[in-house]
């Protein structure tokens, strides 16, 4: 039976967004290198018959199995217009008609990508023998020593994954020092330090900007409480005070930096 592997951090109990920061931080303390990639439109290219026969591997009771067609049969399509079509090697003219594609918001959707790939994190377990590796949705890490190993590592990730008909992203996908940061969930990791992206302190400050113009007190406090409790797992004590302090939060006794 297949089910997501502990290797994977998305949407399972007990893993998540925080514990996949935690474990990419182990492993650029263990390792010198990582590879970093991540799948090419991911949740259009999800393949119905392909993410059918691992579900039926997973739930061998084949009466469940009308149920997973009747929700795949509604996802038919979803996000046709998101994809770029892409033939593996022995398809025909007639790939182009393969049902593809899950609705990203759906809860099965969620867990249904999480087994898609569940296979393939195997592979790199088991057959590759990364001892770096996780993934969280369509972005994953291997973590190792050896230059050269990861970049062949990254063909055979890319050989096996044409049996998923999924392709990576090309730029970055090469080995890098850990020593200049893993970016990875919104935050570039170092062996001894984690820093925001940017981008990501910049998006919500202009967030910010607009809901203490528009919005209710108790709206702009969940937000910036929400804020606050994530990006604290990184090294972001002063921009915290910063944004509090522009705008005039950080008197508040419910705001806590």
């Amino acid at each position: 039976m297949i089910f997501p592997t502990r290797t994977s951090y998305a949407n399972q109990k007990g893993k998540g967004t925080h514990r996949a920061l935690d474990r990419c931080t182990q492993f650029a303390r263990r390792f010198k290198y990582v590879l970093q990639c991540d799948v090419k439109q991911f949740f259009p290219s999800i393949d119905h018959a392909v993410l059918r026969e691992t579900l039926s591997k997973m739930l061998p009771d084949e009466s469940v199995m009308w149920l997973v067609d009747k929700i795949l049969a509604s996802g038919r399509g979803v996000l046709s217009e998101e994809y770029e079509m892409v033939y593996f090697p022995n398809d025909d003219l007639f790939a182009l008609q393969r049902p593809r594609g899950l609705p990203i918001g759906n809860l099965t959707s969620q867990w249904w990508a999480n087994c898609y790939l569940s296979p393939f994190d195997q592979f790199v377990k088991r057959e590759l023998g990364c001892r770096g590796y996780l993934r969280y949705v369509d972005d994953f890490l291997l973590f190792g020593d050896d230059k050269s190993e990861l970049l062949k590592w990254r063909e055979k990730a890319i050989k096996r994954l044409e049996r998923f008909r999924l392709t990576l992203h090309e730029g970055g996908a090469y080995p890098k020092p850990v020593t200049e940061g893993v970016p990875f969930l919104g935050f570039q990791i170092f062996p001894d330090h984690r820093r925001l992206k940017p981008r990501k302190g910049y998006a919500f400050r202009r967030k910010l900007s607009h809901l203490v113009k528009f919005a209710p007190h108790e709206k702009v406090n969940a937000s910036l409480l929400g804020w606050i409790n994530h990006v604290r797992y990184g090294d972001t004590f002063g921009l915290r005070r910063f944004m509090l302090n522009e705008f005039g939060l950080l008197a508040k006794e419910s705001i806590h930096v």
